[in-house]
C-alpha cells in the first residue's frame, strides 16, 4: 500500500493484520480522488476532509497529500489509531490532522460541537458491520458539519447497497470496482 499523488506520492504506508482493518486498495483510492479532482488536482486544495473509520488512514493521507488543509481521522480501534499516527510520522506529516481515538457517531458529535465543516466525507467501516451505514449516514444528513457542496463517500461491498437517501443525503453516484464499489451521496 502505498501513496498514490501528490507531495507523498509513492511512499508506502504500513497496515494492520486481519480483515477488520480492510485499506482501502491502491486502485480504488486512485479512482476516488481522480473522479473528485474531476481533471483539475487544485480542487482538493484547502480542502477539509473527515475520515471515518479511518483504519489505517490511507484515504485522508491521500488527501492531505494532495493538498488538504485538514483531516479529522475517527478511528475506535487504538491499534489502529496507532498505526495512522505512525504512518503520518513515517512521512513527515506534523500538523494538519487531528486523531479522534472514538466510534464515528461520538466523533461527529465532538466535530459538529467546535465547528468543523467538511467539504468531503468518507467512510468505509468493517464490511460486516453493515448496520454502520445507515448509523453514520443518517447522523451525518442531520449534522451541521456537510455544506450544500459537501460530498459523502462511502465504501462498501459490492453486493451490498448501503441505500439511496438517508435524510437529506441522496446518492448521486456509485462507482464499482472489484469486490468493492464507492457510493457518493450530496444534499438533496
Amino acid at each position: 500500500m502505498r501513496v498514490i499523488a501528490g507531495q507523498y506520492r509513492s511512499r508506502p504506508l504500513r497496515s494492520l493484520r486481519g480483515m477488520d482493518v480492510r485499506p482501502t486498495a491502491d486502485r480504488l483510492r486512485e479512482t476516488l480522488f481522480d473522479v473528485l479532482c474531476g481533471g483539475d488536482p487544485a480542487r482538493l486544495a484547502g480542502s477539509i476532509w473527515l475520515d471515518l473509520y479511518a483504519g489505517t488512514g490511507a484515504v485522508g493521507i491521500e488527501a492531505l497529500s494532495r493538498g488538504a488543509a485538514k483531516v479529522y481521522f475517527a478511528e475506535s480501534s487504538s491499534a489502529a489509531a496507532e498505526l495512522i499516527a505512525a504512518n503520518l510520522a513515517s512521512l513527515g506529516i506534523a500538523h494538519g490532522f487531528e486523531i479522534a481515538r472514538i466510534d464515528a457517531a461520538k466523533a461527529i458529535r465532538q466535530w459538529e460541537a467546535m465547528g468543523v465543516v467538511a467539504d468531503f466525507v468518507f467512510l468505509d467501516p468493517p464490511y460486516r458491520l453493515r448496520d454502520e451505514y445507515a448509523r453514520t449516514l443518517g447522523t451525518l444528513a442531520d449534522s451541521k458539519l456537510l455544506r450544500v457542496e459537501s460530498v459523502v463517500i462511502a465504501e462498501h461491498e459490492k453486493r451490498f447497497d448501503p441505500s439511496v437517501t438517508f435524510g437529506g443525503l441522496q446518492r448521486y453516484r456509485t462507482l464499482e470496482q472489484g469486490d468493492a464499489a464507492l457510493s457518493f451521496y450530496r444534499r438533496s
